[in-house]
């Protein structure tokens, strides 16, 4: 079990704004211990992972990555069986549709600048959840399937979340009038000038690799320099299914999906030999029918 007083990291690029919520937090929750204040949403992996606080209040705009990308990567890489993933609240500007997003994906967020009002709602939540779990008839006796079914509960809401809030806003708008790719124009991976045409059909996934995306097939591997998420806003998505933060799999090229004793996937594609591992944030599209 751990120590009765809760901790928590906060993520946030602004300096007065992290003081400003460290503050109310001071008076909101007295008993809680701030273990870390970081900048961006690296460090915000890296130190959770390090410090593993019950809370995490994360800014949604940082720089590099965001937010939501930050406690997306956490959950991923979270293990259940040393400690529960922790309570997870959203800092944001204020921004109707947004809210809406939270409040329908059932998680939490405060607002900028920060609200004690809106604050103490929010540490009440939390201040019952965190005693919920350390509750011995009702939290720890659970054990491990208990912890990974909430955070697989977390990031499918981090899933849906993403989606509503991050529909490729890097990418052009498609007017409805025009098709989506057939083909993609491509570049050999072993560096020729050679520009190829490869039909979808062929594509068996594509993965993002620094500036370029890696189109794998049957019998090569070809690149494109754009980001995968533009390349996604011209994809059919029900052809080609999002199942890691970097990768795209053709539905039809999945010839079955395993899953391990920590309860993590891998697809396993027909005719290839690469195994591609499903984040968690992706793993309830691979749920038995």
């Amino acid at each position: 079990m751990k120590a009765q007083h809760p901790s928590a990291l906060i993520a946030e690029d602004e300096p007065l704004l992290a003081a400003a919520l460290e503050a109310e937090l001071a008076k909101a929750w007295p008993d809680l211990r701030i273990a870390a204040v970081v900048g961006d949403g690296a460090s915000a992996v890296e130190r959770a992972l390090e410090l593993k606080p019950d809370v995490l209040f994360f800014d949604i705009r940082m720089p590099g990555m965001s937010g939501l990308e930050a406690a997306a990567e956490l959950a991923d890489a979270w293990d259940t069986s040393s400690t529960p993933f922790p309570a997870l609240v959203f800092v944001t500007a204020y921004d109707q549709y947004a809210v809406q997003a939270f409040e329908a994906n059932a998680l939490d967020y405060v607002l900028k600048p920060v609200q004690p009002a809106r604050l103490i709602k929010t540490v009440h939540k939390l201040s019952l959840a965190i005693n919920r779990a350390l509750d011995p008839c009702i939290g720890e006796t659970s054990g491990q399937t208990s912890a990974e079914a909430s955070l697989q509960t977390t990031a499918k809401q981090l899933a849906l979340l993403m989606g509503a809030l991050q529909p490729a806003p890097t990418a052009p708008t498609l007017p409805a009038s025009v098709a989506r790719l057939r083909q993609l124009q491509v570049s050999s991976a072993a560096g020729n000038n050679v520009i190829r045409m490869v039909p979808l059909s062929e594509v068996l996934y594509l993965q993002a690799a620094d500036k370029y995306v890696r189109v794998i097939t049957e019998d090569a591997e070809h690149l494109i320099r754009m980001p995968l998420k533009e390349l996604l806003a011209q994809l059919d998505t029900e052809e080609f299914w999002q199942v890691h933060r970097g990768t795209l799999v053709r539905a039809d090229a999945i010839d079955c999906v395993q899953r391990d004793e920590t309860g993590k996937y891998t697809i396993v594609l027909r005719n290839h030999s690469d195994r591609l591992p499903v984040s968690r944030l992706y793993s309830h599209l691979f749920k038995p029918m």
